[in-house]
């Protein structure tokens, strides 16, 4: 192949950082990137200025492979790149995903891969297609590609702690970045610049960051899904005009039918609290503690402790595997997985947000769709502030989530 042209779909910190690992991807240098999108002009031209200066050599993106608006992922698949990279807010994946199978193009698609069932089946379907057509499809879920965590999960899958009797996992963390209302701002605009907030946008912080750790749960038992959860959640501290609708913190009981395993999740953002983003799975011979961003231990009774720490970090391992199987017309898609991992997350939100035990197949079939019926700056998006700035958010037993 030549040189593999890149396309970039939202311009945003994670884009431009997947861009960046996708530049540097030890498989080939013979890449550049040709083409970027955002529904805003001034993240465009950041990204433009950034990358031509850390990047010369393989930036070439003129004025007329610069596309911004609501439609710039359409306007930017019509270009000749070879791979896109999706790192918009999570709300527009699936729709971004489906047309880039349709233009034919290999896809980097960053987690989650929706943020409701009628996105996550959308982007199966898509993905379906992807596969028969022999499309690289890549799914950002970067522990996967880190040895501290496939290691030793595969040497649990092989027997080391004997069978998995439960599960914990953690993302808790502080509060993220905010992007305060402007004036003049339609609603439309402050929501989509405001993303993380509001539901039809990420999916809440159970889906758009806890996903992490809920496909290791997964993973942990050879990528099974739960049959059911419960929980409880709410919005205790972060309350305010620039916090919009999600939940401040999860708990959810994720109930597997193998052997009735659980696993038990919890995510929060609130300052000043214990924070962990980890993963730990109890069996009946040992136990091991992942650290996501740190140190693995496996500890198999009666042995001394196996540890590992970590090496490469797993997003730019994964964009070296998928410009690997580009460049070498491998076959590869873990499309599949995140798309499990993702509808685990909206299971869960289903639990907290209504208070009830929620099938997986009822998750499976919901048809709660979150998108806007029109998008355009001046349509309505759903969520409504009162007369405070404030958003109201999900009343447990008495919100219908799915």
């Amino acid at each position: 192949m030549a040189t593999i042209k890149i396309g970039l779909v939202g311009c945003g910190g994670r884009g431009r950082g997947a861009a960046h690992n996708a530049l540097q991807n030890a498989a080939t240098k013979d890449v550049k990137l040709v083409a970027i999108a955002d529904a805003f002009q001034d993240s465009v031209d950041g990204t433009v200025r950034l990358f031509s200066d850390k990047h010369p050599d393989q930036t070439d993106i003129p004025n007329e492979r610069q596309f911004v608006g609501l439609d710039c992922c359409e306007k930017l698949l019509k270009t000749d790149v070879d791979v896109v990279l999706l790192c918009e807010p999570p709300g527009f994946r699936p729709r971004d995903f489906a047309a880039a199978v349709d233009s034919g193009k290999h896809i980097f698609a960053e987690k989650p891969v929706a943020v409701d069932s009628p996105g996550v089946r959308l982007f199966l379907n898509a993905n379906a297609e992807a596969k028969a057509n022999k499309q690289v499809v890549m799914v950002g879920h970067h522990l996967r590609f880190e040895k501290k965590h496939y290691e030793p999960i595969k040497m649990i899958h092989d027997g080391i702690i004997g069978d998995i009797l439960h599960m914990r996992i953690f993302f808790d963390t502080g509060y993220l970045w905010t992007r305060p209302r402007r004036e003049g701002q339609t609603e439309m605009e402050h929501q989509i610049r405001n993303w993380y907030y509001f539901n039809w946008l990420s999916g809440d912080h159970i889906v758009e960051q806890h996903v992490h750790d809920i496909d290791v749960m997964n993973w942990f038992m050879k990528d099974l899904h739960p049959i059911e959860a419960n929980g409880m959640g709410g919005r205790q501290v972060r309350i305010g005009r620039d916090f919009g609708e999600i939940f401040d913190h999860h708990s959810v009981e994720y109930v597997f039918e193998e052997r009735d395993v659980r696993g038990y999740s919890d995510c929060r953002q609130i300052n000043g609290c214990w924070g962990a983003f980890s993963e730990h799975a109890y069996g009946t011979k040992g136990y091991i503690n992942m650290d996501g961003h740190g140190t693995v231990v496996l500890n198999v009774n009666g042995k001394s402790p196996q540890v590992w720490k970590r090496d490469a970090d797993g997003h730019q391992t994964e964009m070296d595997v998928l410009f690997d199987a580009i460049k070498e017309g491998k076959e590869f898609n873990n499309g599949d997985i995140g798309g499990t991992a993702t509808l685990t997350a909206i299971l869960g939100r289903m639990a907290t947000y209504s208070g009830k035990v929620v099938k997986w197949d009822d998750a499976v079939k919901s048809e709660l769709d979150l998108f806007p019926k029109t998008l355009a700056w001046d349509a309505d998006p759903g969520p409504k502030p009162n007369d405070k700035g404030i958003y109201p958010c999900a009343v447990p037993g008495v919100t219908k989530a799915w």
